[in-house]
C-alpha cells in the first residue's frame, strides 16, 4: 500500500535541495573551482567593504582522496568568495595561504602528483584561480624536503617558502591574522 508512495515521498524531500542548487543558492562569484558559498546579506558581521583584510591560512588538511581538491584550500577559496559577495574588493584581501605537513603535497605540479597518486592534480586549478584573484599560495621547503619531493616538483604557481613557521610570524608580526586550516 505505501510502496507506490515511496518515490513521490523521496522527490518531495529531495526537491528543495535539488531547486536551491539550481536556483543559485550556492555560488562561486570568484574561484568558481571551489569554495561554494551562501550569501546572507542580513546576517551579523558583515565585512567592512571598505577595509584591507590581510589573513594568512596555514593549510594542514590534505583530501581524503587524491583526485579531490583539498578541503583546506577549499576554505581559501571559500573566504574570496565570501568576502567577495559581501562588497569587498579583491584589491581589499591580502591572503597568503601556505601548506605544510599532509597538505604538502597540493603543491605539486601535475607530473609529479600523477607519479605519486595516479590522478591529475585536483588542486591546481583551485591555486590558478586564488592566484589569479591576488591570493599567494605557497609550500613550506621544510615541509617539501620531509616528504622526500624536489623543489622542482613544486608547480609554478606555487610560491617555495623557507617555512610555514617563519611564513606565519612573519606575517603575524605585519598585522595578518592567522586562520589555521
Amino acid at each position: 500500500m505505501f510502496r507506490p508512495l515511496l518515490p513521490v515521498l523521496l522527490a518531495l524531500v529531495l526537491l528543495p535541495a535539488a531547486a536551491s542548487a539550481a536556483d543559485g543558492f550556492w555560488q562561486t562569484p570568484t574561484i568558481h573551482a571551489a569554495g561554494k558559498m551562501h550569501a546572507l546579506p542580513q546576517a551579523a558581521y558583515q565585512p567592512d567593504r571598505n577595509a584591507t583584510y590581510k589573513v594568512v591560512f596555514g593549510l594542514t588538511k590534505a583530501s581524503d582522496k587524491p583526485g579531490e581538491v583539498s578541503p583546506a584550500l577549499d576554505r581559501v577559496a571559500r573566504t574570496v568568495n565570501l568576502y567577495v559577495s559581501a562588497g569587498v574588493p579583491l584589491d581589499h584581501l591580502k591572503f597568503v595561504a601556505i601548506a605544510y605537513g599532509p597538505a604538502t603535497p597540493i603543491a605539486l605540479n601535475d607530473e609529479q602528483y600523477r607519479k605519486k597518486y595516479g590522478v591529475a592534480n585536483p588542486n591546481l586549478p583551485v591555486i590558478a584561480e586564488l592566484r589569479k584573484a591576488g591570493v599567494d599560495v605557497a609550500v613550506c621547503g621544510q615541509a617539501v624536503a620531509e616528504h622526500d619531493f624536489q623543489y622542482d616538483w613544486v608547480d609554478s604557481h606555487v610560491t617555495l617558502a623557507l617555512s610555514a613557521l617563519t611564513t606565519i610570524s612573519e606575517l603575524q608580526q605585519k598585522g595578518y591574522a592567522l586562520l589555521p586550516l
